[in-house]
């Protein structure tokens, strides 16, 4: 019981906002206007200034542990090898692999993976979480445009990717925190107050759209892919964290920030991805809008599991 209670704490009320941003859009309280500016703001402002404070405050010592960084490049890459294998026979057309394989292994960290990691462990959890995401968001990038590029016969523009990293405003945040946290500069404090009320409004907004943008255009189509791009995502890609995890040594905090960090949701920027490159944004949408309410449901049993076996 103690084990479920956990669970729940840390998914039900990412789950509640969630369900609460799709009821508002479908009530016509909030608009696709209102959705796509606070998800920019969130993007460029909000979250950005969550991340800086969070790392800038910290002691780089707490914060930076190799074997959770090596635990989640390896589980990434694990993932998009096996995923290639597999979409390889399982998959068609060859047009729609990429977008399987990106599903199956890209998780949208920056939001619900934060979101969990703050639930469950706090301002540890959101520190530890933030370098991780600055380092496998890298990887996320460039292995989607890698297997987007192969299916559908693109050439990869390695010097586009190599700018949206660099000018991705979470990862500069992160990069300047460290600079900060490293020499142990502070802001004056007037600018860190107005800093804090603007991070605090981060999650509940960012939830809300991510909850008023679920679509179920995906469905619509042959749902075999949706299929396996799901359950690689909430069930196979999260499991073998765990063992790559529990390789590395990683218990308690550590392997449930892995763990979470893994288990989100696909990440809405696959979408946009996706439509640049002109693949069928559709399914790109559908298996968002599943794996986001599904990993309600699958975080919270795999979170149970692991508390009951005292492994986090």
């Amino acid at each position: 019981m103690q084990a479920i209670l956990f669970s729940l704490s840390v998914t039900f009320p990412i789950f509640a906002l969630l369900v609460a941003g799709y009821v508002l859009r479908r009530v016509g309280w909030i608009d696709d206007s209102f959705t796509q500016a606070g998800s920019r703001l969130v993007f460029n402002v909000t979250l950005p200034l969550v991340l800086f404070l969070s790392i800038s405050q910290s002691q780089p010592d707490t914060t930076f542990n190799a074997d959770l960084l090596m635990a989640g490049v390896l589980t990434t890459v694990a993932a998009w090898v096996l995923l290639e294998a597999v979409a390889k026979w399982c998959v068609s057309p060859k047009s729609e692999r990429g977008i399987v394989v990106q599903g199956g292994f890209r998780s949208n960290m920056g939001i619900i993976g934060l979101a969990y990691c703050y639930g469950a462990y706090g301002e540890l959890g959101l520190e530890l979480a933030a370098l991780y995401l600055a380092f496998v968001t890298i990887l996320y990038n460039l292995l989607s445009v890698m297997t987007l590029s192969y299916s559908l016969n693109r050439e990869a523009g390695l010097a586009g990717l190599f700018k949206g990293i660099y000018s991705n405003p979470l990862i500069v945040s992160i990069c300047i925190a460290l600079v900060f946290a490293q020499m142990q500069w502070q802001l004056p404090h007037l600018l860190t107050q107005t800093a804090e009320l603007l991070a605090d409004m981060t999650l509940p907004l960012a939830l809300l759209c991510t909850g008023a943008s679920v679509t179920w255009r995906g469905l619509k189509g042959d749902s075999k892919n949706l299929f396996y791009a799901s359950v690689a995502k909430l069930f196979g890609t999260p499991l073998l964290a765990v063992a790559i995890g529990l390789l590395f040594g990683l218990e308690g905090t550590l392997l449930g920030i892995l763990i979470m960090m893994v288990a989100a949701p696909t990440a809405a920027a696959s979408y946009v991805m996706v439509r640049a490159m002109g693949g069928n944004h559709g399914l790109a949408a559908g298996i968002i809008s599943v794996t986001t309410l599904g990993s309600v449901v699958s975080v919270s049993a795999l979170l149970a599991s692991l508390r009951a076996l005292a492994l986090i």
